[in-house]
């Protein structure tokens, strides 16, 4: 069986922390049994690798966060990059292509696909391992985990199985499993009712859904060809503008027939707001803060240098970073996404493959200048790509730790105190021998952050590249 986590969304729901940059599932804000700050991504995978399903996993991620897979998962972990954010189902195509065209996978493989961010305990797992035999055995389109309902909940949507008892509704199966056995047809679905109908659909049997599911890898690519679409994997990423914007429940899972339901009796939450997600941070304060003793259930996570006090405040969240501050009821952090639905903000904190940078300050001028002031921190032994930028010149102050700077295939050796202009149009790239830090100031007339060509990714390739193009020219 083949895995596929699904690491898309938007980062709009965990807002200041999240941004488009850096969704909720990248957030080190759960603490792991050795003590250390992990993500839920990371959570996911330890909790895949105790079962013995790592192996057989690859992800599934939007272009602008692939960089944070490379940075929190293995190297031997395979990313597929949607070259767009086009919801789950184009996702879900893609991958598939990708199984069928470039690995091989057989055509009755099973595949299923996970989300990244519910916090389940390991049993979880022993579920998801029997979904294989559950599209064996049943040779139904679709197998879906149901998660037993706790209370009647309006934020999730619900499984609703068939409630005639005849043989072909119900089915047993490993009724040792430690999770729970058998599985049933599904009837419908329901999505997100009012507390009150959820309390009726529970009482008949009512099933949450949790977004895992399992299918052969032919019902999807022969899905993807009665629609007309590609089933090669480089020509569904050059066709991928033309896959509908759409979730693959949506698009897929409302039209199907023989779909089949198995219950998972454990604990599943997901973590998608802060009021969920700091009942499992086991910390109160995240960076610097203060909260009094009078201050019940409130938890401060602080991305900023300074000191956040919270006094007499209970059941509160306050979440500070570079993109903004927030300060909310905890029973009523689920409106944030709301609120913030017509807000366009650039991201100004972000974490990638070779450090992180933060904008410390950007403003326009007249004419349609820019200036942005980054802060920006590169790992030592990691190093940039050799790129350029068309629209802004770039001036860099060195403030601590040494490296080898590139630009236009000269070499330099670079330590603190030292300044680099970089006009625009000129290919550069920098090694952090040691951990370093400098301060960037961008001009120019266009600071977006597509506004870069990349010419090679590693600094072997660089080095290579620049000493033979360096020896040419002299």
């Amino acid at each position: 069986m083949k895995i596929v986590l699904m690491s898309g969304g938007s980062g709009k729901r965990l807002w200041p922390l999240s941004n488009d940059m850096r969704s909720k599932q990248f957030l080190k804000v759960l603490k792991n049994d050795e003590g250390q700050m992990e993500s839920m991504v990371q959570r996911v995978w330890r909790q895949l690798e105790a079962a013995g399903l790592a192996g057989d996993t690859l992800v599934a991620v939007g272009a602008k966060q692939a960089e944070l897979v490379g940075n929190q998962l293995p190297d031997s972990l395979f990313a597929v990059v949607e070259p767009e954010r086009r919801d789950t189902f184009p996702a879900i195509a893609l991958t598939a292509a990708y199984l069928y065209s470039i690995v091989g996978t057989d055509l009755n493989e099973v595949v299923a696909v996970l989300p990244v961010d519910p916090y389940v305990e390991q049993d979880f797992f022993a579920k998801v391992k029997e979904l294989e035999a559950v599209v064996r055995d049943t040779e139904a389109e679709l197998a879906l985990i149901g998660v037993k309902p706790t209370y009647p909940s309006s934020k999730y949507g619900y499984i609703i199985p068939a409630r005639d008892a005849s043989p072909a509704a119900v089915r047993p199966f490993q009724a040792d499993a430690p999770s729970g056995g058998g599985y049933r047809e599904v009837a419908r679905f329901v999505e997100k009712p009012t507390e009150e109908a959820a309390e009726t659909l529970i009482a008949q049997g009512a099933l949450w859904n949790c977004g895992v599911f399992a299918f052969r890898l032919h019902t999807v690519i022969q899905l993807l060809i009665d629609k007309g679409y590609p089933i090669q994997f480089e020509e569904m990423l050059k066709q991928y503008h033309r896959l509908p914007i759409n979730s693959f429940d949506y698009e897929v899972v409302e039209k199907l027939r023989d779909i089949v339901v198995t219950p998972y009796d454990g604990y599943w939450k997901d973590l998608g707001t802060w009021n969920t997600l700091t009942e499992e941070m086991n910390v109160n304060v995240i960076g610097r803060g203060l909260v009094d003793d009078q201050s019940v259930n409130t938890h401060v996570v602080n991305e900023l240098d300074m000191l956040v006090t919270v006094i007499g405040l209970s059941d509160v969240v306050v979440a500070a970073s570079p993109d903004g501050i927030l300060v909310a009821d905890k029973a009523k952090s689920p409106k944030l996404k709301e609120m913030l639905k017509h807000i366009e903000q650039r991201p100004m904190f972000e974490e990638r493959r070779w450090g992180d940078c933060r904008v410390l300050d950007y403003k326009q001028l007249e004419g349609g200048q820019e200036v942005a002031t980054r802060a920006v921190r590169v790992s030592a032994g990691q190093s940039l790509s050799y790129h350029l930028h068309l629209n802004r010149d770039e001036y860099w102050t060195i403030v601590s730790g040494t490296g080898r700077f590139v630009k236009d295939q000269q070499f330099k050796q670079i330590r603190a105190g030292d300044v680099l202009h970089i006009p625009a149009g000129t290919p550069h790239s920098m090694l952090a021998e040691t951990d370093l830090e400098w301060i960037e100031v961008q001009m120019g007339s266009g600071l977006a952050s597509d506004d870069i060509i990349r010419l090679y990714y590693q600094w072997d390739e660089v080095e290579r590249h620049c000493e033979v193009r360096g020896s040419s020219a002299g």
